[in-house]
């Protein structure tokens, strides 16, 4: 059993069945799931992506600059982790959001040694704002951060079960992998599940990333007990 964990949602799963914003019942559900997680004994941190709201490299044209996109990018990752933390404390998980934009209006400027305390205490941590630098993804900043806090490894959920040789969506014969290694991940251009850089930063440290299906009732707390779900990239 994983005794610390870093799980990256994206903006676009807690859309749910809207084309943008955020979908009170998925927001929800992942409360319940988490919930389940922290109480098997689990110290959970959680990075949320903001591609339901704005997509910082899309939007970086017309004028914005791509620095001012990727920060737009930013806030809004720090919208959604507002919105979950929320959420999660109405749930009754105690839930502190610690942010790497400065905004301290409304939420608690990150550090290390915060977020350490929080998770000592029993309380789920959401770090909003990236890196809080311009051009790096979310998903580069959920292995950074989980490597910054000691996690065990990095979650990250998608809307499908796993890593496939081709996108299952297209492709009926699409096969999917058990476990995979960092090298053939990051070579394979048909792999797009996560990010190069995040995927090259897990390599060179040699933490463990397992992609899962995060909206499976039960997924979440099995990848957290061991138990093979999804694909284990190592």
């Amino acid at each position: 059993m994983y005794k610390r964990v870093l799980l990256k949602i994206s903006g676009e799963q807690l859309a749910g069945n809207y084309d943008a914003g955020i979908d009170p019942q998925v927001a929800t559900y992942l409360a319940e799931e988490v919930k389940k997680a922290c109480e098997s004994g689990c110290q959970i941190v959680m990075v949320v992506g903001g591609g339901n709201l704005v997509r910082g490299a899309e939007i970086a044209k017309h004028g914005i600059k791509r620095a001012t996109g990727d920060h737009m990018g930013m806030l809004s990752g720090l919208i959604n982790s507002m919105a979950l933390t929320d959420i999660f404390e109405a749930q009754r998980i105690s839930t502190r959001c610690l942010s790497n934009v400065f905004a301290q209006q409304v939420a608690e400027s990150y550090s290390f040694r915060l977020a350490e305390k929080h998770l000592e205490k029993g309380r789920v941590v959401i770090v909003a704002g990236g890196i809080g630098r311009p051009y790096f993804t979310h998903d580069t900043a959920a292995v950074n951060i989980a490597l910054e806090l000691g996690c065990d490894v990095v979650l990250k959920a998608t809307k499908v079960d796993g890593v496939y040789d081709k996108d299952p969506a297209k492709n009926d014969d699409a096969k999917r992998f058990d476990k995979l290694d960092y090298q053939h991940a990051i070579e394979n251009a048909a792999i797009k599940v996560m990010d190069k850089a995040a995927l090259g930063l897990a390599m060179e440290q040699n933490i463990p990333v397992v992609v899962f299906d995060a909206m499976k009732t039960g997924n979440l707390q099995g990848v957290v007990e061991g138990k093979p779900v999804g694909t284990k990239v190592s």
